[in-house]
């Protein structure tokens, strides 16, 4: 057994790939918010090949923790030298097993936000990168604004405060630029956000502005934010995951990251300062990224949600178990087929058909263990951005909406916190309390979920959906989500 750092990297058995470079050649370029499964198992492994390709040696990655609970993050990078394992588990069993080496520093925020600042203000960072989750940039669900009235804005934006958001940090960074006559860093956002880039724009500069209006219109003309797609499933790692990679490989990783063997970046080519040469890494390097973007939140994402609620209600726990059933099968493709596929406008070199068939199969690896309990959290942030769009373009256009209906219905059923054999479910939600008391009604008031137009607008007042979604929340209280979703793919629902 050999625990993984950088003394340790030559012991490591050979079936583990290692860096071939010299780690001590690599310098900062960037800096990175939010370091979590996503990103060490996407961007720091796209510029982790790129090194071992002997290229981008000056753009290492500083990652940075933002929250209190990234704490044991930073103590296990601290411990590893910022080196971690990549696993990837292939549908066969197969498993490869590689260390990367792109992150080469790692900051609390908390501990030392001015540490932070002063490293995203050093002319030698180049793009400030953002994995915050869906609901980390601050914005209504339906209308897109920035809210200003969140505590923790008003209080970075309190005179002489020391920055605690990633709002704070980043406008304290640009504003020292500006300042000291440094270009301004391109922020790069690699969120499952529609146009992702734009909404970080809107929310930063907002925030820019509310501290000095000059800067917030500084922010939204000269720093550049482009939009991107990306792709990975990614599970939380787990103490199984730890066992399996010291089991197979001998390696004791505090912290590895499984994923899928599938990756994919489309990313626009919009930077102020330049950037890694990603397209040698395989990055798709595009001037409109929105047809690409589309396709993945409405189809991979959109279904994530239409197996979460339905799928734990049915007893499920793993992604792979409801995708190896061939109701579930049958239902997430009519969603995809019927509902999602009408919204999206032909994507360049990509085979809808194709790449439909492909999720399937991306769902159904028994090998990457992803939970439903990990799709169905944080819902109030994803529903509103992956499936609500979809819903509104078949209303629009007239076309079905029933499937959807369901998926939003056992979202409304998941939330009164009880499967259907009693046993309460952990509702992980920023809205928990507001979600679960709105669910304790629903069964007088079938509406009582909808109600709420911070993240439905007036879907309550469209006759066609909310006909769609009684008939499915009745089925679901009066007889369970097979038998709901048994109708609903039988047209009876």
């Amino acid at each position: 057994m050999t625990r993984l750092s950088a003394a340790t990297l030559d012991s490591l058995s050979a079936s583990v790939q290692v860096p071939a470079y010299d780690r001590s050649r690599v310098r900062t370029g960037i800096v990175h918010l939010g370091v979590g499964g996503f990103h060490r198992s996407h961007q720091a492994m796209y510029l982790d090949r790129l090194m071992n390709r002997g290229e981008a040696l000056d753009w290492g990655i500083c990652g940075v923790g933002v929250l209190p609970g990234d704490r044991r993050m930073a103590e296990v990078m601290d411990r590893q030298d910022c080196l971690y394992t990549l696993v990837l588990a292939h549908a066969d069993g197969y498993q490869e097993a590689r260390v990367i080496g792109s992150v080469v520093e790692f900051l609390l925020a908390p501990d030392d936000p001015e540490a932070v600042v002063a490293k995203m203000a050093d002319p030698a960072t180049r793009i400030v990168s953002l994995t915050v989750t869906e609901g980390g940039y601050n914005v209504n669900s339906v209308t897109g604004e920035f809210q200003a009235d969140a505590p923790a804005i008003v209080a970075d934006l309190q005179p002489g405060a020391a920055p605690r958001t990633s709002f704070g940090l980043v406008v304290e960074a640009l504003a020292r630029r500006r300042a000291d006559g440094v270009p301004p860093f391109t922020v790069m956002s690699c969120d499952n956000v529609p146009g992702n880039g734009d909404v970080a724009r809107r929310s930063f500069a907002a925030f820019a502005g509310l501290r000095d209006p000059e800067l917030g219109e500084w922010v939204r003309r000269e720093v550049p934010f482009p939009n991107s797609m990306v792709d990975r499933i990614t599970p939380g790692t787990t103490d199984a995951h730890r066992a399996e990679l010291s089991r197979r490989f001998g390696v004791q990783d505090g912290w590895p990251v499984v994923a899928e063997p599938f990756t994919q970046w489309v990313l626009e080519d919009s930077f102020r300062c330049g950037r890694p040469p990603l397209e040698d890494a395989g990055v798709q390097v595009v001037a409109d990224v929105e047809p690409y973007e589309l396709m993945k939140l409405r189809l991979l994402n959109g279904s994530h949600q239409a197996m979460a609620y339905l799928g734990l209600l049915a007893g499920y726990e793993f992604i792979h178990d409801v995708c190896q059933d061939p109701l579930f099968r049958g239902f997430l493709g009519g969603y995809m087929d019927v509902e999602a596929t009408p919204t999206l406008a032909p994507v360049p070199g990509v085979d809808l058909d194709r790449y439909k068939a492909d999720l399937i199969s991306r769902f159904a690896n028994p090998h990457i263990r992803d939970t439903l309990a990990r799709l169905a959290a944080e819902s109030s942030d994803r529903i509103p951005r992956f499936l609500l769009p979809v819903v509104r373009a078949q209303l629009a256009a007239g076309g079905d909406v029933h499937r959807s209906a369901a998926v939003v219905a056992g979202w409304a059923r998941y939330a009164e916190g009880v499967d259907e054999h009693g046993q309460p479910f952990e509702v992980v939600d920023p809205r928990r309390d507001a979600l679960m008391a709105a669910a304790r009604r629903q069964r007088d008031e079938p509406l009582a979920f909808l109600a709420d137009r911070d993240l439905f607008g007036d879907l309550a007042d469209d006759e066609r959906f909310t006909t769609a979604y009684r008939a499915a929340l009745g089925s679901l209280h009066a007889l369970g989500a097979r038998a709901t979703l048994e109708a609903v793919v039988g047209g009876r629902l």
